[in-house]
Protein backbone atom coordinates (compact mmCIF):
# COMPACT_ATOMS: atom_id res chain seq x y z
CA UNK A 1 0.00 0.00 0.00
CA UNK A 2 1.13 3.46 -0.65
CA UNK A 3 -0.40 6.29 0.81
CA UNK A 4 2.15 9.22 0.71
CA UNK A 5 4.88 7.69 -1.14
CA UNK A 6 5.89 7.90 -4.83
CA UNK A 7 5.15 4.70 -6.62
CA UNK A 8 8.78 3.40 -8.23
CA UNK A 9 9.25 4.04 -12.30
CA UNK A 10 10.49 0.30 -12.59
CA UNK A 11 7.22 -0.74 -10.80
CA UNK A 12 4.92 1.06 -13.24
CA UNK A 13 7.61 -0.15 -16.56
CA UNK A 14 7.47 -3.74 -14.76
CA UNK A 15 3.31 -3.89 -14.81
CA UNK A 16 3.45 -2.83 -19.00
CA UNK A 17 7.09 -4.39 -20.27
CA UNK A 18 5.07 -6.75 -22.75
CA UNK A 19 2.87 -3.80 -23.63
CA UNK A 20 5.77 -1.31 -24.42
CA UNK A 21 7.92 -4.02 -26.12
CA UNK A 22 4.55 -5.02 -28.91
CA UNK A 23 3.89 -1.09 -29.23
CA UNK A 24 7.30 -0.53 -29.91
CA UNK A 25 7.94 -3.45 -32.43
CA UNK A 26 4.55 -2.59 -34.07
CA UNK A 27 5.21 1.10 -34.61
CA UNK A 28 8.99 0.53 -35.43
CA UNK A 29 7.55 -1.70 -38.17
CA UNK A 30 5.24 0.66 -39.87
CA UNK A 31 7.25 3.39 -39.68
CA UNK A 32 9.56 1.50 -41.47
CA UNK A 33 7.06 0.05 -44.19
CA UNK A 34 6.04 3.56 -44.74
CA UNK A 35 9.87 4.69 -45.81
CA UNK A 36 9.78 1.41 -48.88
CA UNK A 37 9.16 3.21 -52.00
CA UNK A 38 6.03 1.33 -52.87
CA UNK A 39 4.25 3.27 -50.10
CA UNK A 40 6.26 6.43 -50.49
CA UNK A 41 3.24 7.66 -52.17
CA UNK A 42 0.78 6.52 -49.52
CA UNK A 43 -0.87 9.68 -48.04
CA UNK A 44 -3.01 10.36 -45.60
CA UNK A 45 -4.87 13.55 -44.68
CA UNK A 46 -3.36 14.18 -40.99
CA UNK A 47 -7.00 14.84 -39.63
CA UNK A 48 -7.69 10.80 -40.01
CA UNK A 49 -5.19 9.73 -37.75
CA UNK A 50 -6.17 12.83 -35.27
CA UNK A 51 -9.51 11.63 -35.40
CA UNK A 52 -8.68 8.40 -34.61
CA UNK A 53 -6.84 10.00 -31.56
CA UNK A 54 -9.31 11.87 -30.48
CA UNK A 55 -11.61 9.20 -29.56
CA UNK A 56 -8.66 7.04 -28.01
CA UNK A 57 -8.57 9.99 -26.11
CA UNK A 58 -12.23 10.17 -25.08
CA UNK A 59 -12.13 6.52 -24.13
CA UNK A 60 -9.02 6.37 -21.86
CA UNK A 61 -10.66 9.88 -20.56
CA UNK A 62 -13.81 7.93 -20.01
CA UNK A 63 -11.22 4.41 -18.40
CA UNK A 64 -9.21 6.47 -16.09
CA UNK A 65 -12.17 8.56 -14.51
CA UNK A 66 -14.28 5.28 -13.75
CA UNK A 67 -11.04 3.50 -12.34
CA UNK A 68 -10.50 6.49 -10.21
CA UNK A 69 -14.39 6.38 -9.32
CA UNK A 70 -13.63 2.68 -7.99
CA UNK A 71 -10.39 3.39 -6.35
CA UNK A 72 -12.12 6.31 -4.63
CA UNK A 73 -15.40 4.55 -3.98
CA UNK A 74 -13.29 1.49 -2.26
CA UNK A 75 -11.02 4.45 0.28
CA UNK A 76 -14.70 6.22 1.21
CA UNK A 77 -16.22 3.05 2.11
CA UNK A 78 -13.14 1.82 4.30
CA UNK A 79 -12.81 5.33 6.23
CA UNK A 80 -16.68 4.54 6.78
CA UNK A 81 -15.48 1.16 8.19
CA UNK A 82 -13.13 3.02 10.41
CA UNK A 83 -15.96 5.58 12.05
CA UNK A 84 -18.45 2.71 12.46
CA UNK A 85 -16.12 0.31 14.25
CA UNK A 86 -15.65 2.99 16.60
CA UNK A 87 -19.05 3.97 17.15
CA UNK A 88 -19.42 0.37 17.53
CA UNK A 89 -17.39 -0.13 20.69
CA UNK A 90 -18.43 3.68 22.02
CA UNK A 91 -21.99 2.51 21.68
CA UNK A 92 -21.26 -0.47 23.92
CA UNK A 93 -18.96 1.14 26.24
CA UNK A 94 -21.90 3.47 26.99
CA UNK A 95 -24.73 0.74 27.03
CA UNK A 96 -23.68 -1.67 29.27
CA UNK A 97 -22.78 -1.17 32.69
CA UNK A 98 -19.34 -1.10 34.29
CA UNK A 99 -19.73 -4.18 35.83
CA UNK A 100 -19.98 -5.46 32.34
CA UNK A 101 -16.93 -4.08 31.00
CA UNK A 102 -15.31 -7.55 29.70
CA UNK A 103 -18.02 -7.18 26.82
CA UNK A 104 -17.00 -4.28 25.58
CA UNK A 105 -13.60 -6.08 25.34
CA UNK A 106 -15.15 -8.72 23.70
CA UNK A 107 -16.58 -6.13 21.18
CA UNK A 108 -13.69 -4.60 20.50
CA UNK A 109 -11.41 -7.66 20.06
CA UNK A 110 -14.15 -9.57 17.58
CA UNK A 111 -14.07 -5.93 15.52
CA UNK A 112 -10.35 -5.78 15.32
CA UNK A 113 -10.42 -9.46 13.74
CA UNK A 114 -13.26 -8.67 11.65
CA UNK A 115 -11.32 -5.61 9.57
CA UNK A 116 -8.31 -7.61 9.67
CA UNK A 117 -10.42 -10.69 8.14
CA UNK A 118 -12.15 -8.49 5.89
CA UNK A 119 -9.26 -7.54 4.32
CA UNK A 120 -7.46 -10.50 3.84
CA UNK A 121 -10.30 -11.60 2.17
CA UNK A 122 -10.67 -9.59 -0.08
CA UNK A 123 -7.40 -9.80 -1.46
CA UNK A 124 -7.64 -13.27 -1.15
CA UNK A 125 -4.69 -14.12 1.02
CA UNK A 126 -4.59 -16.61 3.25
CA UNK A 127 -5.79 -15.12 7.46
CA UNK A 128 -2.93 -14.20 8.83
CA UNK A 129 -1.85 -16.11 12.52
CA UNK A 130 -4.26 -13.44 14.65
CA UNK A 131 -7.04 -14.12 13.09
CA UNK A 132 -6.86 -17.73 12.69
CA UNK A 133 -6.14 -17.96 16.34
CA UNK A 134 -9.34 -16.05 17.10
CA UNK A 135 -11.50 -18.13 14.60
CA UNK A 136 -10.03 -21.36 16.27
CA UNK A 137 -10.28 -20.15 20.09
CA UNK A 138 -14.33 -19.36 19.36
CA UNK A 139 -14.82 -22.07 16.61
CA UNK A 140 -15.93 -19.35 14.15
CA UNK A 141 -16.15 -21.41 10.27
CA UNK A 142 -18.14 -20.42 7.21
CA UNK A 143 -17.41 -19.53 3.41
CA UNK A 144 -17.29 -15.98 4.64
CA UNK A 145 -15.31 -15.42 7.92
CA UNK A 146 -16.25 -11.69 7.91
CA UNK A 147 -19.65 -11.84 7.42
CA UNK A 148 -19.67 -14.68 10.29
CA UNK A 149 -17.98 -12.06 12.98
CA UNK A 150 -20.75 -9.83 12.44
CA UNK A 151 -23.18 -12.77 12.87
CA UNK A 152 -21.15 -12.79 16.45
CA UNK A 153 -21.93 -9.18 16.61
CA UNK A 154 -25.40 -9.36 16.44
CA UNK A 155 -25.68 -12.63 18.40
CA UNK A 156 -23.68 -10.67 21.37
CA UNK A 157 -26.13 -8.02 21.01
CA UNK A 158 -29.35 -10.51 21.57
CA UNK A 159 -27.64 -12.09 24.92
CA UNK A 160 -27.43 -8.68 26.19
CA UNK A 161 -30.73 -7.84 25.62
CA UNK A 162 -31.98 -10.91 26.93
CA UNK A 163 -29.96 -10.52 30.40
CA UNK A 164 -31.46 -6.86 30.51
CA UNK A 165 -28.01 -4.97 30.40
CA UNK A 166 -29.52 -3.36 27.05
CA UNK A 167 -33.06 -2.15 26.74
CA UNK A 168 -34.86 -2.20 22.80
CA UNK A 169 -33.93 1.22 21.93
CA UNK A 170 -30.54 0.66 22.61
CA UNK A 171 -30.92 -3.12 20.81
CA UNK A 172 -31.89 -0.90 17.72
CA UNK A 173 -28.84 1.26 17.96
CA UNK A 174 -26.60 -1.16 18.33
CA UNK A 175 -27.90 -3.46 15.30
CA UNK A 176 -28.24 -0.40 13.07
CA UNK A 177 -24.47 0.12 13.29
CA UNK A 178 -23.91 -3.55 12.69
CA UNK A 179 -26.04 -3.01 9.54
CA UNK A 180 -23.96 -0.08 8.36
CA UNK A 181 -20.80 -2.55 8.87
CA UNK A 182 -22.66 -5.41 6.66
CA UNK A 183 -23.19 -2.68 4.03
CA UNK A 184 -19.64 -1.62 3.69
CA UNK A 185 -18.07 -4.93 3.61
CA UNK A 186 -21.20 -5.50 0.94
CA UNK A 187 -19.61 -2.42 -1.02
CA UNK A 188 -16.13 -3.69 -0.84
CA UNK A 189 -17.46 -7.25 -2.22
CA UNK A 190 -19.32 -5.41 -5.00
CA UNK A 191 -16.20 -4.05 -6.08
CA UNK A 192 -14.02 -6.82 -5.95
CA UNK A 193 -16.32 -9.20 -7.68
CA UNK A 194 -17.49 -6.55 -10.78
CA UNK A 195 -15.03 -7.14 -13.51
CA UNK A 196 -14.28 -3.87 -16.14
CA UNK A 197 -15.86 -5.42 -19.08
CA UNK A 198 -12.59 -7.05 -21.22
CA UNK A 199 -14.28 -5.76 -24.26
CA UNK A 200 -13.58 -2.29 -23.71
CA UNK A 201 -9.99 -2.62 -23.42
CA UNK A 202 -10.09 -5.01 -26.40
CA UNK A 203 -11.86 -1.42 -27.91
CA UNK A 204 -9.13 0.58 -26.80
CA UNK A 205 -6.21 -1.25 -27.69
CA UNK A 206 -7.44 -1.51 -31.10
CA UNK A 207 -8.16 1.96 -31.94
CA UNK A 208 -4.31 2.44 -30.43
CA UNK A 209 -3.08 -0.40 -33.00
CA UNK A 210 -5.18 1.86 -35.52
CA UNK A 211 -3.85 4.71 -34.65
CA UNK A 212 -0.32 3.34 -34.93
CA UNK A 213 -0.70 1.75 -38.22
CA UNK A 214 -2.07 4.72 -39.71
CA UNK A 215 -0.02 7.65 -38.02
CA UNK A 216 3.34 7.37 -40.20
CA UNK A 217 1.04 7.43 -43.61
CA UNK A 218 -0.04 11.04 -41.99
CA UNK A 219 3.45 12.70 -41.19
CA UNK A 220 6.23 14.46 -43.62
CA UNK A 221 8.85 11.69 -44.72
CA UNK A 222 11.30 13.76 -44.34
CA UNK A 223 12.81 13.01 -41.19
CA UNK A 224 12.30 9.53 -40.59
CA UNK A 225 13.66 9.63 -37.22
CA UNK A 226 10.72 12.57 -36.11
CA UNK A 227 8.44 10.16 -38.03
CA UNK A 228 9.65 7.00 -35.97
CA UNK A 229 9.90 8.54 -32.69
CA UNK A 230 6.47 9.81 -32.83
CA UNK A 231 5.11 6.62 -34.06
CA UNK A 232 6.38 5.50 -31.10
CA UNK A 233 5.99 7.45 -28.21
CA UNK A 234 2.67 8.87 -28.75
CA UNK A 235 0.58 4.97 -29.39
CA UNK A 236 3.26 4.21 -25.68
CA UNK A 237 1.64 7.56 -23.76
CA UNK A 238 -1.71 5.91 -24.64
CA UNK A 239 -0.91 2.43 -23.63
CA UNK A 240 0.83 3.97 -20.52
CA UNK A 241 -2.82 5.81 -19.72
CA UNK A 242 -5.34 2.45 -20.49
CA UNK A 243 -2.74 0.72 -18.26
CA UNK A 244 -2.62 2.87 -15.18
CA UNK A 245 -6.58 2.39 -15.17
CA UNK A 246 -6.27 -1.00 -15.29
CA UNK A 247 -3.96 -0.65 -12.24
CA UNK A 248 -6.55 1.56 -10.17
CA UNK A 249 -9.19 0.15 -11.04
CA UNK A 250 -8.69 -2.67 -8.53
CA UNK A 251 -8.06 -1.19 -5.37
CA UNK A 252 -8.07 -4.85 -3.53
CA UNK A 253 -5.36 -6.74 -5.46
CA UNK A 254 -2.36 -5.44 -2.89
CA UNK A 255 -0.48 -2.74 -5.01
CA UNK A 256 1.25 0.42 -4.74
CA UNK A 257 -2.42 1.95 -5.56
CA UNK A 258 -4.03 -0.96 -3.58
CA UNK A 259 -6.33 0.46 -0.39
CA UNK A 260 -4.65 0.48 2.69
CA UNK A 261 -6.80 -1.56 4.24
CA UNK A 262 -3.97 -3.57 6.61
CA UNK A 263 -2.87 -0.21 7.54
CA UNK A 264 -6.13 1.02 8.48
CA UNK A 265 -6.91 -2.10 10.46
CA UNK A 266 -3.68 -0.91 12.54
CA UNK A 267 -5.37 2.21 13.16
CA UNK A 268 -8.73 0.52 14.19
CA UNK A 269 -6.71 -1.67 16.33
CA UNK A 270 -5.21 1.06 18.22
CA UNK A 271 -8.05 3.05 18.56
CA UNK A 272 -10.32 0.44 19.90
CA UNK A 273 -7.72 -0.60 22.42
CA UNK A 274 -7.38 3.09 23.45
CA UNK A 275 -10.99 2.86 23.96
CA UNK A 276 -10.90 -0.09 25.79
CA UNK A 277 -8.17 0.63 28.35
CA UNK A 278 -6.42 -1.98 26.95
CA UNK A 279 -2.71 -2.45 28.95
CA UNK A 280 -0.73 -3.60 25.76
CA UNK A 281 -1.46 -1.44 22.61
CA UNK A 282 0.47 -1.95 19.61
CA UNK A 283 2.14 0.53 17.80
CA UNK A 284 1.67 1.51 14.34
CA UNK A 285 4.92 0.51 12.47
CA UNK A 286 6.84 3.34 10.39
CA UNK A 287 6.63 1.64 7.45
CA UNK A 288 3.02 1.09 7.27
CA UNK A 289 2.21 3.30 4.22
CA UNK A 290 3.96 0.72 2.42
CA UNK A 291 2.45 -1.98 0.22
CA UNK A 292 2.69 -5.52 0.90
CA UNK A 293 3.15 -7.97 -1.44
Amino acid sequence: MLLNRRISVLYFVREIRSQIILIVIFAAAIGMLDMLPVFRKVSLPLSIPALVGTAVSLLLAFRTAQSYERWWEARMVWGAIVNDSRTLVRQVMQFASKENSQIADQFAERQIIWVYALGEALRRQPFSPKVEDYLKFHNITGTNIPNALLDRHSQSVAEMEQKGIITDFKTVQLNETISRLCDHMGKCERIKNTVFPKSYSLLVHTLIYVFAAILPFGLEDSQLAVELLLTILIPLLFIAIESTAIIMQDPFENTPVDTPMTSLAQTIEINLLEMTGAKDVPVKPKNSLYYEM
